[in-house]
Protein backbone atom coordinates (compact mmCIF):
# COMPACT_ATOMS: atom_id res chain seq x y z
CA UNK A 1 0.00 0.00 0.00
CA UNK A 2 1.79 3.37 -1.32
CA UNK A 3 1.85 5.97 1.38
CA UNK A 4 2.47 10.25 1.37
CA UNK A 5 4.85 10.77 3.15
CA UNK A 6 7.17 14.76 2.99
CA UNK A 7 10.76 13.90 1.38
CA UNK A 8 13.30 16.71 1.31
CA UNK A 9 15.19 16.54 -1.67
CA UNK A 10 18.74 18.56 -2.15
CA UNK A 11 20.94 19.66 -4.51
CA UNK A 12 23.87 21.53 -4.97
CA UNK A 13 23.49 25.18 -6.50
CA UNK A 14 25.81 27.82 -7.65
CA UNK A 15 24.38 31.74 -7.23
CA UNK A 16 25.57 34.58 -8.85
CA UNK A 17 27.94 37.78 -7.16
CA UNK A 18 24.36 39.25 -6.57
CA UNK A 19 22.55 36.23 -5.00
CA UNK A 20 25.24 35.13 -3.09
CA UNK A 21 25.52 38.90 -1.47
CA UNK A 22 21.27 38.76 -0.90
CA UNK A 23 21.49 35.43 0.70
CA UNK A 24 24.50 36.32 3.00
CA UNK A 25 22.41 39.74 4.12
CA UNK A 26 19.05 36.89 4.35
CA UNK A 27 21.38 34.76 6.62
CA UNK A 28 22.16 37.34 9.04
CA UNK A 29 19.32 38.68 9.24
CA UNK A 30 18.08 35.73 10.70
CA UNK A 31 20.34 35.08 13.18
CA UNK A 32 19.96 38.61 14.16
CA UNK A 33 16.33 38.18 14.33
CA UNK A 34 16.35 34.37 15.98
CA UNK A 35 18.73 36.29 19.13
CA UNK A 36 16.83 39.53 19.37
CA UNK A 37 13.39 37.40 19.86
CA UNK A 38 15.36 34.68 22.09
CA UNK A 39 16.57 37.35 24.14
CA UNK A 40 13.51 38.95 24.53
CA UNK A 41 11.79 35.67 25.75
CA UNK A 42 14.61 34.86 28.21
CA UNK A 43 14.00 38.31 29.55
CA UNK A 44 10.65 37.83 30.21
CA UNK A 45 10.94 34.00 31.42
CA UNK A 46 13.92 34.63 33.97
CA UNK A 47 12.65 37.98 34.84
CA UNK A 48 9.03 37.89 35.00
CA UNK A 49 8.14 34.14 34.54
CA UNK A 50 6.12 34.92 31.50
CA UNK A 51 5.83 33.19 28.50
CA UNK A 52 6.05 35.13 25.04
CA UNK A 53 4.13 33.65 21.93
CA UNK A 54 4.78 33.62 18.54
CA UNK A 55 2.39 36.49 17.91
CA UNK A 56 3.84 38.61 20.27
CA UNK A 57 7.68 37.74 18.69
CA UNK A 58 6.12 38.78 15.38
CA UNK A 59 5.10 41.75 16.15
CA UNK A 60 8.07 42.72 17.86
CA UNK A 61 9.84 41.92 14.67
CA UNK A 62 7.52 44.49 12.88
CA UNK A 63 8.52 47.27 15.25
CA UNK A 64 12.32 46.63 15.12
CA UNK A 65 11.61 47.25 11.39
CA UNK A 66 10.48 50.60 12.21
CA UNK A 67 13.63 51.46 13.98
CA UNK A 68 16.73 53.01 12.98
CA UNK A 69 19.11 50.26 14.47
CA UNK A 70 17.38 47.34 13.14
CA UNK A 71 15.94 49.48 9.76
CA UNK A 72 18.57 46.60 7.31
CA UNK A 73 15.68 43.97 8.61
CA UNK A 74 13.16 45.02 5.63
CA UNK A 75 16.07 44.73 3.10
CA UNK A 76 15.66 40.97 2.97
CA UNK A 77 12.12 38.67 2.46
CA UNK A 78 10.23 38.51 5.38
CA UNK A 79 9.45 35.20 5.11
CA UNK A 80 12.63 33.80 6.41
CA UNK A 81 12.76 36.29 9.37
CA UNK A 82 8.71 34.81 10.14
CA UNK A 83 9.98 31.29 9.71
CA UNK A 84 13.28 32.02 12.31
CA UNK A 85 10.48 33.17 14.83
CA UNK A 86 8.28 29.44 13.98
CA UNK A 87 11.65 27.11 14.54
CA UNK A 88 12.53 29.27 17.90
CA UNK A 89 8.25 28.97 18.97
CA UNK A 90 9.28 24.99 18.27
CA UNK A 91 12.35 25.20 20.74
CA UNK A 92 10.82 26.69 23.42
CA UNK A 93 7.96 24.23 22.98
CA UNK A 94 10.27 20.81 23.09
CA UNK A 95 11.89 23.01 26.28
CA UNK A 96 8.43 23.22 28.07
CA UNK A 97 7.67 19.76 27.21
CA UNK A 98 11.27 18.73 28.61
CA UNK A 99 12.00 17.04 25.35
CA UNK A 100 14.90 19.47 24.97
CA UNK A 101 17.07 22.07 26.36
CA UNK A 102 16.85 25.44 27.09
CA UNK A 103 17.47 27.66 23.25
CA UNK A 104 20.97 28.38 22.48
CA UNK A 105 21.75 31.60 20.33
CA UNK A 106 22.81 31.02 17.29
CA UNK A 107 26.81 32.20 16.65
CA UNK A 108 27.92 33.84 13.07
CA UNK A 109 31.07 31.64 13.04
CA UNK A 110 29.81 28.28 14.14
CA UNK A 111 25.81 28.08 13.84
CA UNK A 112 24.61 26.63 10.15
CA UNK A 113 23.66 29.52 8.12
CA UNK A 114 20.29 28.96 6.24
CA UNK A 115 17.07 30.35 5.50
CA UNK A 116 13.61 29.03 4.61
CA UNK A 117 11.34 29.78 2.08
CA UNK A 118 7.44 29.13 2.43
CA UNK A 119 5.26 28.96 -1.09
CA UNK A 120 4.59 32.25 -0.93
CA UNK A 121 8.28 33.38 -0.61
CA UNK A 122 9.50 31.54 -3.85
CA UNK A 123 8.39 31.02 -7.61
CA UNK A 124 8.54 27.52 -8.95
CA UNK A 125 8.21 26.96 -12.90
CA UNK A 126 9.35 24.58 -15.20
CA UNK A 127 11.64 23.19 -13.04
CA UNK A 128 13.16 26.46 -12.25
CA UNK A 129 13.63 27.98 -9.14
CA UNK A 130 13.25 31.80 -7.93
CA UNK A 131 13.66 33.35 -4.34
CA UNK A 132 12.21 36.26 -3.51
CA UNK A 133 13.92 39.13 -4.05
CA UNK A 134 15.64 37.63 -7.03
CA UNK A 135 15.24 38.37 -10.31
CA UNK A 136 17.17 35.29 -11.88
CA UNK A 137 16.39 31.82 -11.13
CA UNK A 138 19.17 29.76 -9.11
CA UNK A 139 21.83 28.02 -10.85
CA UNK A 140 21.07 24.40 -9.69
CA UNK A 141 22.95 21.17 -10.44
CA UNK A 142 19.99 18.51 -10.65
CA UNK A 143 21.85 15.32 -9.58
CA UNK A 144 18.42 13.57 -9.22
CA UNK A 145 14.76 14.49 -10.82
CA UNK A 146 12.15 15.08 -8.52
CA UNK A 147 8.96 12.57 -8.76
CA UNK A 148 6.93 13.34 -11.35
CA UNK A 149 3.98 15.96 -11.13
CA UNK A 150 5.32 17.34 -7.26
CA UNK A 151 6.27 20.93 -6.68
CA UNK A 152 8.03 22.09 -3.70
CA UNK A 153 6.39 23.24 -0.77
CA UNK A 154 9.14 24.79 1.53
CA UNK A 155 12.57 25.85 0.57
CA UNK A 156 15.41 25.72 2.48
CA UNK A 157 18.72 28.05 1.31
CA UNK A 158 22.05 27.07 3.05
CA UNK A 159 26.22 27.60 3.28
CA UNK A 160 28.45 25.02 4.51
CA UNK A 161 31.49 25.77 6.50
CA UNK A 162 33.27 24.56 3.52
CA UNK A 163 31.34 27.29 1.13
CA UNK A 164 29.17 24.75 -0.53
CA UNK A 165 25.53 26.39 -1.51
CA UNK A 166 22.93 23.84 -1.00
CA UNK A 167 18.86 24.19 -1.66
CA UNK A 168 16.79 21.43 0.25
CA UNK A 169 13.16 21.40 -1.68
CA UNK A 170 10.58 19.44 0.97
CA UNK A 171 7.98 17.63 -1.21
CA UNK A 172 5.10 15.45 -0.94
CA UNK A 173 6.14 12.32 -1.96
CA UNK A 174 4.51 8.83 -2.92
CA UNK A 175 6.42 5.74 -1.46
CA UNK A 176 5.30 2.10 -2.82
CA UNK A 177 6.51 -0.47 -0.54
CA UNK A 178 9.25 -3.38 -1.74
CA UNK A 179 8.44 -6.49 -3.01
CA UNK A 180 7.61 -8.83 -0.23
CA UNK A 181 10.12 -11.69 1.19
CA UNK A 182 10.52 -13.58 3.89
CA UNK A 183 14.00 -12.58 4.48
CA UNK A 184 15.06 -11.77 8.10
CA UNK A 185 18.69 -10.57 9.93
CA UNK A 186 20.16 -9.50 12.04
CA UNK A 187 22.93 -6.60 12.29
CA UNK A 188 25.99 -6.67 15.08
CA UNK A 189 27.56 -3.16 14.87
CA UNK A 190 31.42 -2.81 15.34
CA UNK A 191 34.09 -0.63 14.24
CA UNK A 192 36.50 -3.36 12.41
CA UNK A 193 33.95 -4.41 10.89
CA UNK A 194 30.77 -1.95 10.67
CA UNK A 195 28.40 -4.14 10.61
CA UNK A 196 28.38 -7.99 11.20
CA UNK A 197 25.16 -10.21 9.61
CA UNK A 198 23.56 -12.79 10.94
CA UNK A 199 24.09 -14.68 7.42
CA UNK A 200 28.33 -14.68 8.53
CA UNK A 201 28.74 -11.80 6.08
CA UNK A 202 31.01 -8.94 7.74
CA UNK A 203 30.76 -5.48 5.94
CA UNK A 204 34.16 -3.73 7.28
CA UNK A 205 34.32 -0.27 7.82
CA UNK A 206 35.90 2.04 5.69
CA UNK A 207 37.25 4.77 8.17
CA UNK A 208 36.38 7.25 5.89
CA UNK A 209 38.38 9.74 8.47
CA UNK A 210 41.11 7.46 8.94
CA UNK A 211 41.70 7.61 5.64
CA UNK A 212 41.98 11.33 5.44
CA UNK A 213 43.53 11.67 8.86
CA UNK A 214 46.60 13.03 7.50
CA UNK A 215 45.10 15.02 5.20
CA UNK A 216 43.06 16.65 8.23
CA UNK A 217 45.78 17.05 10.58
CA UNK A 218 48.02 18.96 7.86
CA UNK A 219 45.36 21.70 7.50
CA UNK A 220 44.79 22.08 10.80
CA UNK A 221 48.68 22.56 11.41
CA UNK A 222 48.39 25.04 8.98
CA UNK A 223 45.22 26.71 10.62
CA UNK A 224 47.14 26.76 13.75
CA UNK A 225 49.97 29.15 12.41
CA UNK A 226 47.53 31.65 11.42
CA UNK A 227 46.50 35.15 13.36
CA UNK A 228 43.23 35.15 14.60
CA UNK A 229 40.74 37.74 12.94
CA UNK A 230 43.13 37.81 9.47
CA UNK A 231 41.81 36.94 6.05
CA UNK A 232 44.64 33.51 5.70
CA UNK A 233 43.17 32.00 8.88
CA UNK A 234 39.75 32.40 6.93
CA UNK A 235 41.42 30.48 4.24
CA UNK A 236 42.92 28.34 6.12
CA UNK A 237 39.42 27.33 8.30
CA UNK A 238 37.92 27.05 4.90
CA UNK A 239 40.41 23.75 3.75
CA UNK A 240 39.67 22.45 7.14
CA UNK A 241 36.07 22.20 6.60
CA UNK A 242 36.51 21.16 3.10
CA UNK A 243 38.45 17.89 4.45
CA UNK A 244 36.07 17.62 6.83
CA UNK A 245 32.66 17.50 4.12
CA UNK A 246 35.14 15.43 2.12
CA UNK A 247 34.70 12.55 5.10
CA UNK A 248 30.89 13.44 5.60
CA UNK A 249 29.88 13.12 2.57
CA UNK A 250 31.47 9.57 1.54
CA UNK A 251 30.77 8.30 5.02
CA UNK A 252 26.77 9.32 4.30
CA UNK A 253 27.04 8.01 0.76
CA UNK A 254 28.19 4.22 2.22
CA UNK A 255 25.28 4.57 4.70
CA UNK A 256 22.92 5.43 2.28
CA UNK A 257 24.05 2.00 0.17
CA UNK A 258 24.45 -0.22 2.98
CA UNK A 259 21.06 0.53 4.56
CA UNK A 260 19.22 0.65 1.19
CA UNK A 261 20.31 -2.70 0.23
CA UNK A 262 19.63 -3.99 3.61
CA UNK A 263 15.74 -2.74 3.72
CA UNK A 264 15.32 -4.26 0.36
CA UNK A 265 16.29 -7.37 0.74
CA UNK A 266 15.16 -8.18 4.13
CA UNK A 267 11.29 -8.17 5.64
CA UNK A 268 12.54 -7.69 9.24
CA UNK A 269 16.00 -6.24 10.61
CA UNK A 270 17.07 -6.71 13.83
CA UNK A 271 19.41 -3.95 15.49
CA UNK A 272 20.76 -3.85 19.61
CA UNK A 273 19.38 -0.33 21.10
CA UNK A 274 23.18 0.73 21.65
CA UNK A 275 23.58 4.13 23.78
CA UNK A 276 26.62 5.72 21.64
CA UNK A 277 26.56 8.76 23.97
CA UNK A 278 27.76 6.55 26.61
CA UNK A 279 30.45 4.90 24.66
CA UNK A 280 31.74 8.02 23.11
CA UNK A 281 33.21 8.34 26.84
CA UNK A 282 35.90 5.48 26.17
CA UNK A 283 38.85 7.83 24.95
CA UNK A 284 40.56 5.04 23.22
CA UNK A 285 37.50 4.47 21.34
CA UNK A 286 35.62 7.50 21.00
CA UNK A 287 37.36 8.24 17.54
CA UNK A 288 36.41 5.06 15.78
CA UNK A 289 32.93 4.73 17.14
CA UNK A 290 32.49 8.59 15.79
CA UNK A 291 33.68 7.45 12.42
CA UNK A 292 31.47 4.38 12.55
CA UNK A 293 28.52 6.63 12.88
CA UNK A 294 26.21 3.90 14.49
CA UNK A 295 23.41 6.32 14.90
CA UNK A 296 23.39 7.75 11.55
CA UNK A 297 23.31 3.82 10.58
CA UNK A 298 20.12 3.54 13.00
CA UNK A 299 18.44 6.62 11.96
CA UNK A 300 18.51 5.49 8.17
CA UNK A 301 17.33 2.09 8.76
CA UNK A 302 14.06 3.69 10.89
CA UNK A 303 13.00 6.10 8.35
CA UNK A 304 13.58 3.60 5.12
CA UNK A 305 11.78 0.76 7.40
CA UNK A 306 9.03 2.74 7.46
CA UNK A 307 8.74 3.57 4.20
CA UNK A 308 9.19 0.81 2.05
CA UNK A 309 7.25 -1.55 4.64
CA UNK A 310 9.56 -3.28 6.47
CA UNK A 311 9.73 -4.29 10.31
CA UNK A 312 12.39 -2.70 12.42
CA UNK A 313 12.94 -4.61 15.90
CA UNK A 314 15.44 -2.88 18.10
CA UNK A 315 16.55 -5.31 21.15
CA UNK A 316 17.25 -4.06 24.82
CA UNK A 317 20.63 -2.85 24.71
CA UNK A 318 21.52 -4.87 28.10
CA UNK A 319 21.00 -8.27 25.95
CA UNK A 320 23.67 -10.31 25.89
CA UNK A 321 24.64 -11.03 22.06
CA UNK A 322 27.75 -11.77 22.36
CA UNK A 323 28.38 -13.92 25.54
CA UNK A 324 25.34 -15.81 24.69
CA UNK A 325 26.53 -18.88 23.29
CA UNK A 326 23.87 -19.42 20.42
CA UNK A 327 24.05 -23.47 20.44
CA UNK A 328 23.28 -24.30 24.28
CA UNK A 329 22.18 -20.85 25.50
CA UNK A 330 24.59 -20.55 28.19
CA UNK A 331 25.62 -17.25 28.80
CA UNK A 332 29.59 -16.67 29.63
CA UNK A 333 30.99 -14.94 32.31
CA UNK A 334 33.46 -12.30 30.94
CA UNK A 335 34.24 -11.68 27.31
CA UNK A 336 37.16 -8.93 26.90
CA UNK A 337 37.10 -7.02 23.65
CA UNK A 338 40.14 -8.74 22.53
CA UNK A 339 39.11 -11.89 21.80
CA UNK A 340 37.35 -12.34 18.73
CA UNK A 341 36.70 -16.54 18.81
CA UNK A 342 35.92 -17.96 21.92
CA UNK A 343 34.89 -21.96 22.99
CA UNK A 344 32.00 -23.03 24.92
CA UNK A 345 31.82 -25.79 27.31
CA UNK A 346 29.51 -27.47 25.15
CA UNK A 347 31.79 -27.75 22.36
CA UNK A 348 30.66 -25.01 20.38
CA UNK A 349 32.95 -22.32 18.46
CA UNK A 350 32.17 -19.10 18.11
CA UNK A 351 33.43 -15.86 16.11
CA UNK A 352 32.23 -13.01 18.49
CA UNK A 353 30.50 -11.10 15.89
CA UNK A 354 28.63 -13.60 13.80
CA UNK A 355 27.48 -15.30 16.86
CA UNK A 356 26.04 -11.88 18.29
CA UNK A 357 24.16 -11.20 15.26
CA UNK A 358 22.93 -14.59 15.31
CA UNK A 359 21.42 -14.04 18.71
CA UNK A 360 20.41 -10.68 17.67
CA UNK A 361 18.07 -11.94 14.93
CA UNK A 362 16.66 -14.75 17.30
CA UNK A 363 15.87 -12.00 20.17
CA UNK A 364 14.47 -9.98 17.45
CA UNK A 365 12.22 -12.77 16.21
CA UNK A 366 10.96 -13.44 19.65
CA UNK A 367 10.05 -10.25 19.94
CA UNK A 368 8.07 -9.88 16.58
CA UNK A 369 6.31 -12.52 17.20
CA UNK A 370 5.43 -12.54 20.79
CA UNK A 371 6.46 -9.46 22.05
CA UNK A 372 8.69 -11.46 24.64
CA UNK A 373 11.79 -10.00 26.32
CA UNK A 374 14.71 -10.17 25.63
CA UNK A 375 16.88 -9.09 29.38
CA UNK A 376 18.27 -12.24 30.84
CA UNK A 377 17.34 -13.42 34.15
CA UNK A 378 20.25 -11.77 36.18
CA UNK A 379 20.09 -9.85 39.67
CA UNK A 380 20.77 -6.11 39.18
CA UNK A 381 24.14 -4.38 40.03
CA UNK A 382 21.57 -1.89 41.42
CA UNK A 383 21.50 -4.71 44.32
CA UNK A 384 25.59 -4.46 45.02
CA UNK A 385 26.19 -7.67 43.76
CA UNK A 386 27.51 -8.07 40.10
CA UNK A 387 26.17 -10.11 37.18
CA UNK A 388 29.83 -10.80 36.04
CA UNK A 389 29.99 -13.36 38.56
CA UNK A 390 27.39 -15.74 38.93
CA UNK A 391 26.86 -18.89 37.43
CA UNK A 392 26.22 -18.98 33.84
CA UNK A 393 22.60 -19.20 33.11
CA UNK A 394 20.19 -19.81 30.04
CA UNK A 395 18.97 -16.48 28.68
CA UNK A 396 16.77 -17.31 25.77
CA UNK A 397 14.95 -20.56 26.54
CA UNK A 398 12.72 -20.52 23.99
CA UNK A 399 14.00 -18.36 21.08
CA UNK A 400 14.61 -19.22 18.08
CA UNK A 401 18.39 -20.11 16.83
CA UNK A 402 19.61 -19.20 13.25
Amino acid sequence: MTQQVKRAFRYRFYPTDEQAAELSRTFGCVRVVYNRALEERTRAWYGEQRRVSYVQSSAALTEWKKTEELAFLAEVSSVPLQQALRHLQTAFGNFFAKRAEYPRYKSRKKSRASAEYTRSAFTWCDGRLTLAKMTAPLDIRWSRPLPVGVEPTTVTVSRDAAGRWFVSLLCEDTIAPAPGTDAAVGIDAGITSLVTLSTGEKIANPGHERRDRTRLAKAQRELSRKAKGSNNREKACRKVARVHTRIADRRRDFLHKLTTRLVRENQTVVIEDLTVRNLLKNGKLARAISDASWTELRSMLEYKCAWYGRELVVIDRWFPSSKLCGACGTVRGKLPLNVRVWTCDCGAVHDRDVNAACNILAAGLAVSACGDGVRPQRESSRAGRSSVKQEPQRATAGIPRC
